[in-house]
Formats: structure tokens, C-alpha cells, sequence
């Protein structure tokens, strides 16, 4: 029998089961706290984790989430160019304040706010994908067609391109 979920991941698995996924929410042993952490936790590609950032709108101040590939480098300009949003990096404090969660294990889902998020379209190359659950060691599997109905985002692209050498 498996232990239950400590506060963050419990909040996120409650969340999701309340909304109609069914998704489990997983705590690991080893970190999941950057995306390469998490695919070495997990066992699967770094382009199959959906990392969680959090973005502060300068006009607004409201929070920006963006999702992304593990494996992308996420291009602030360009997002900022498609979306008319001035974006700063959240530090810790904000995240947490306005999130609900801290750095490292920003999940999808379960924020204290309704936050505008954009999704990296490199997630829909995967049949499954893996998100934080709320702690640096909690993660749960979804599928790729579900991001955008579990967050209401809009996938743009938003990765930084890489020059062919």
C-alpha cells in the first residue's frame, strides 16, 4: 500500500480528481526539480517533461504560466511579440504568493488564481508527458491532448531556435 500524498502533491491529486482527470499524482524519492532531474527520476525523455514557468505580466502584474518541452529553451521575445504581454521573470516569493507552489514544483494545474497560460506545441510530438505535482519530488503522466483542456492554454510557439550548424 502506497503512503499518502504529502500537502502540495495531495492538493494538486485532489485537484485533478475533482475536475474530471485521472491522473495519480506520484512522489519519487529523487528530485524532479528541473526537467533533467525529472526524466532521470521518472525514466523517460527530458522533451517529455512539461516544465512550469512562471512569467509576471509588467502592465498587469498578474502571473503568466508557460509550459514547455524539458528539452526547450523558452524565447521570452517571442512570446511577448504574439502576445502583446511584457514579461519579467516571478521570483520565488511571487510564485508562491500568487502560485500557491514553490519554484521546482509548479504544477499545471491547482494554482490559488486563474493564471493566462501558453503551451509549448513541442509537448503534442509525445503520447505521454509528465508534470510537477507540486513538491520538487512529486510528478504525475498525462497525456499530450490533455494540457490544453487541464489549463485552458494556448499552445504558441515559444521555443528559442537553434541555428543549424
Amino acid at each position: 500500500m502506497s503512503k499518502p500524498l504529502t500537502g502540495s502533491a495531495k492538493k494538486v491529486q485532489d485537484h485533478l480528481m475533482d475536475n474530471g482527470f485521472s491522473c495519480t499524482v506520484k512522489e519519487l524519492p529523487d528530485s524532479t526539480r528541473t526537467a533533467e532531474e525529472a526524466a532521470q527520476a521518472i525514466g523517460c525523455d527530458v522533451a517529455q517533461i512539461a516544465k512550469s514557468l512562471i512569467f509576471v505580466d509588467k502592465v498587469s502584474g498578474n502571473p503568466i504560466l508557460v509550459i514547455a518541452s524539458g528539452a526547450n529553451q523558452v524565447d521570452v521575445k517571442k512570446i511577448e511579440y504574439s502576445t502583446g504581454l511584457q514579461l519579467s521573470k516571478a521570483d520565488g516569493k511571487f510564485v508562491k504568493e500568487r502560485m500557491g507552489f514553490a519554484i521546482g514544483g509548479v504544477p499545471p494545474v491547482g494554482h490559488l488564481e486563474k493564471v493566462r497560460t501558453f503551451l509549448d506545441p513541442t509537448l503534442k510530438n509525445y503520447e505521454w508527458i509528465w508534470a510537477a505535482a507540486g513538491t520538487p519530488f512529486a510528478v504525475f503522466r498525462l497525456s499530450s491532448h490533455e494540457i490544453q483542456k487541464m489549463t485552458d492554454g494556448q499552445f504558441i510557439d515559444l521555443r528559442v531556435c537553434r541555428e543549424p550548424h
